[in-house]
């Protein structure tokens, strides 16, 4: 008896919680109320700890700008203007993948989710995209491990590099990162190459290459059907069709 009390309690836990994710989800997507996303910057090691520190809201807010200047392109004129917060560096980084099997990757998930649980405020998040921007020490020739964004849970663990020179690139990479949490699919190949014609910027001009901006879910510039370069920043970035109807635009 007292075994099948636990697995109802337990049953009726991951209902609840499903209904509060899906509920939360479709809240967010209904595109009624400003999109509320909580920035919250990491330390990866002491060097990058005071640069960290004095990252402000203002740092993030080309993201919202992004945003606004490109929705009124998929019929979303009325769109109210998303709001970037900064919230307080946090001490400890979330739960990283590895090589990941489908079992794998749901526990990571369920991980991050615990991690966000017990991190971030439970009431104010509802409704809220968090994202866990880690930033890392400026290396050249360095490769920052993959950043993930999680539509379940609306969670998002981001690399980037701790340079203020990086950082409209930085606001590119959590921009991506933040479509993915809302619905948005990756559109570049096994590469990194933008995927025509969902991946480009304008992929109705002619001729096609070279774009001139970046989709921002294709990732780089496409300069030819073989190459392409990482944009500056969110002013050389667009959100493409495919992307737009993904986030329900």
């Amino acid at each position: 008896m007292r075994r099948s009390r636990r697995i109802l309690i337990l049953l009726i836990i991951l209902v609840l919680v499903a209904g509060m994710t899906l509920g939360e989800r479709l809240w967010v997507r209904s595109w009624a109320r400003p999109l509320k996303v909580a920035i919250y910057p990491i330390a990866m090691d002491p060097a990058t700890r005071a640069y960290v520190e004095q990252l402000q809201a203002r740092d993030f807010e080309d993201i919202g700008v992004f945003m606004a200047r490109e929705a009124p392109r998929w019929g979303r004129s009325n769109l109210p203007v998303p709001r970037i917060t900064s919230m307080t560096p946090l001490p400890t980084p979330p739960p990283l993948p590895g090589a990941q099997s489908k079992l794998e990757a749901i526990q990571w998930s369920l991980r991050l989710r615990w991690y966000a649980f017990r991190n971030t405020p439970f009431w104010s998040s509802l409704g809220t995209v968090r994202l866990f921007v880690l930033y890392h020490p400026l290396r050249f020739n360095q490769a920052l491990p993959h950043s993930h964004g999680l539509q379940k849970g609306m969670l998002g663990v981001v690399h980037v590099f701790a340079s203020a020179a990086q950082q409209t690139q930085n606001n590119f990479v959590i921009t991506h990162e933040l479509m993915h949490t809302l619905g948005a699919l990756d559109k570049y190949d096994a590469n990194g190459q933008p995927i025509a014609p969902i991946g480009l910027a304008d992929p109705n001009v002619h001729p096609l290459y070279p774009q001139y901006k970046a989709e921002i879910m294709g990732g780089r510039t496409a300069i030819s059907a073989e190459r392409s370069e990482i944009p500056r920043g969110l002013d050389e970035a667009v959100i493409g069709y495919a992307t737009a109807a993904e986030i329900g635009w």
